[in-house]
């Protein structure tokens, strides 16, 4: 489990593909000051397991359907990531309830500037945006950021100027791919109320032999 608040900007040093499998060395001393082998570790959102550390590096492997689902696939040699290890229990939780488990890509659309603020638009699946609220939370590369603005394909969000210089988003410009996780709460909720209306339909009827 993460906070979606990012701890470290680090480094692609080495990447390993295999047929659609890959494997990765991130440079981040940060990081490695602590660390353990099996130890979860967010990558621009994607909860992947460390299976090697040396020096200021450490290694995880990533499974086709991660490549497949999520930006990993995007990565090159010295591209920044965003790093977060996961939430000790007797930590502060800073932003919102990330599992590191990516719901799907969506790609910067625009950047402005309003005073101290960065209105960010991204595009995404239309599946997607059906688990999005006004003032909801969702993690973009795995930053805990409140959704401003949502339309049936699109999500805004605005950062401040040390969420800026502090994440990739900083960095990344229009037409990159970023990783989304909705609220995982919301997901429950809808998940479980679909599922509850199909097995039994909400109708009139039912809500008043159920004291509605």
């Amino acid at each position: 489990m993460f906070t979606g608040i990012v701890e470290d900007i680090g480094k692609v040093k080495a990447i390993k593909r295999g047929g659609q499998s890959m494997q990765l060395t991130i440079d981040s001393r940060k990081i490695t000051d602590d660390i353990h082998l099996g130890d979860s570790i967010a990558i621009n959102g994607v909860c992947l397991t460390v299976t090697s550390f040396s020096g200021s590096a450490f290694t995880v492997d990533v499974m086709p359907e991660t490549v497949k689902g999520t930006s990993i696939q995007s990565l090159q040699l010295g591209h920044s990531v965003n790093l977060e290890r996961a939430m000790p229990a007797n930590g502060r939780f800073g932003g919102h309830f990330v599992s590191g488990h990516v719901d799907g890509t969506g790609i910067i659309l625009r950047k402005r500037k309003l005073e101290n603020a960065i209105y960010i638009d991204i595009g995404i699946a239309e599946e997607l945006s059906k688990y999005c609220i006004l003032k909801g939370s969702v993690a973009i590369d795995g930053i805990s950021l409140t959704i401003f603005d949502i339309q049936p394909r699109q999500l805004t969000v605005s950062i401040i100027p040390h969420t800026l210089s502090e994440t990739v988003l900083g960095i990344k410009k229009e037409r990159d791919l970023v990783n989304i996780e909705n609220d995982l709460l919301g997901k429950y909720v809808i998940q479980h109320a679909e599922r509850q209306q199909k097995e039994t339909p909400m109708t009139m009827d039912f809500l008043m032999q159920n004291g509605f």
